[in-house]
């Protein structure tokens, strides 16, 4: 049975979450607080984190980065801000997704769903493709990490899908919105998510972030992997 901890201090949010959460077959862990939510992900090791970003004491942005330096988790991020900036804060923080108040606890649970089938071991294929290599990046796509040499990259779990799919569809451009159809599974969302996981996707692939050479823009179009020559 899956884990998600919900972290909100309004106790009508996380008893609505947990009733729905709990007929799909998930087990609810529940914290109002920074702390306590910090204390059930050291001792339980949630598959999956409901983070509120607006939390009295630590606020939700420092819990996710204080539970990504300490294992890898997804976290989905909810807020009752609905400024792109403030979505855009949580999800450089490490926020695979992010949900705005008020919201509908089923679109949370199917979100919830998607996000731990991709976090999940990949499904087998017919023709299976273990390792991708570009230059000094390796992709192992069934322990699903990356490193560049041998240095370990730190993808957080959208992020690695998202380069496991620009690598192997290397030399074709794709426009935001197809990305978020293909990698993402959304028929609908903020096509800024894409635009945030690419920034960060450079600052871990790219000598210069500045001067893409790999992650490349196609203007008017999207976003291109270009391998090395």
């Amino acid at each position: 049975m899956q884990r998600v901890l919900v972290v909100d201090d309004d106790e009508t949010v996380r008893d609505v979450v947990r009733r729905y959460l709990s007929r799909e077959g998930y087990q609810v862990l529940e914290a109002g607080t920074g702390p306590d939510a910090l204390a059930i992900f050291h001792a339980e090791r949630p598959d999956l984190v409901v983070l509120d970003l607006m939390l009295p004491g630590t606020d939700g942005l420092e819990l996710c980065r204080l539970m990504r330096a300490e294992a890898p988790v997804g976290v989905i991020m909810l807020t009752a801000l609905g400024l792109e900036s403030d979505r855009v804060v949580g999800l450089e923080q490490g926020a695979d997704d992010y949900v705005v108040k008020p919201f509908s606890p089923r679109e949370l649970t199917l979100r919830v769903g998607r996000l731990l089938e991709r976090l999940g071991p990949p499904a087998p294929r017919s023709e299976p493709e273990p390792r991708l290599t570009d230059g000094d990046l390796i992709i192992d796509t069934q322990a699903r990490t990356a490193h560049r040499g041998d240095t370990p990259l730190g993808l957080t779990g959208r992020e690695f899908d998202l380069l496991v799919f620009l690598v192997g569809h290397a030399g074709r451009a794709f426009t935001r919105k197809e990305l978020l159809e293909r990698v993402w599974d959304w028929s609908f969302g903020d096509d800024s998510t894409v635009t945030v996981h690419v920034r960060r996707l450079r600052e871990k692939i790219e000598d210069d972030p500045s001067q893409p050479r790999r992650l490349v823009t196609v203007w008017g179009r999207g976003y291109r992997y270009d391998r090395e020559a």
